[in-house]
């Protein structure tokens, strides 16, 4: 699951005009790259002390998404069409496939739904509140109606203007995830040189 909360994030670009669920998927098609920053916070029900986590993160249209947790202990997540890899320094490499674990690698097309802002997709496992709130705010709240995603779940909330800004996420034990998204870059257009061995595992 914590997979599954790392990983729900895309970019979106809007305009001054009323924002639909269209808009998003349009526009999002049209930023190849995005780059961010991120802070996590998650509350868990029973816990005063909140587990709070920071890094950065690249979304590469053509080649996927990779997190890299720095804090509070390094860890990288690749995701692409065909596999998940996690990787903890000094350990080996945790691959996921369709072949080795079908539910998990189910999140996989989720996912790519929710970077593409694919309404239609979407509409398949949530429950759908869209809200346009002016000058180019828009808020995105997914109530899960299929399993598995329905006994982990409550809710799942975007919200965002130029980008997605924020991920609230509510689960069925009372635990809630708050991530946050800032310094978000779109040049260059294609991964560097540096970027593109992230994509490689």
């Amino acid at each position: 699951m914590m997979r599954f909360l790392l990983l729900l994030v895309g970019l979106v670009s809007l305009t001054a005009q009323a924002v639909t669920l269209d808009d998003l998927q349009m526009r999002f098609s049209q930023q190849p790259v995005l780059r961010a920053d991120f802070s996590q916070q998650r509350s868990v029900s029973g816990m005063d002390q909140k587990l709070n986590s920071s890094g950065n993160l690249i979304i590469s249209r053509s080649d996927g998404l990779w997190w890299q947790q720095q804090k509070p202990f390094p860890l990288s997540l690749l995701l692409t069409e065909s596999k998940m890899v996690q990787t903890m320094p000094g350990q080996e490499p945790q691959v996921v496939t369709a072949q080795n674990n079908p539910q998990m690698f189910q999140f996989n097309s989720l996912l790519t739904a929710l970077f593409h802002a694919d309404h239609r997709a979407l509409e398949q496992n949530f429950a759908l509140d869209f809200h346009d709130r002016g000058q180019g705010n828009w808020t995105l709240e997914l109530t899960p109606k299929t399993s598995p995603l329905n006994r982990l779940f409550k809710t799942i909330t975007l919200d965002g203007q130029t980008f997605l800004n924020n991920i609230d996420i509510n689960d069925m034990q009372g635990d809630s995830t708050k991530i946050r998204f800032f310094n978000q870059r779109t040049e260059p257009k294609t991964l560097t040189d540096a970027e593109k061995p992230h994509f490689s595992s």
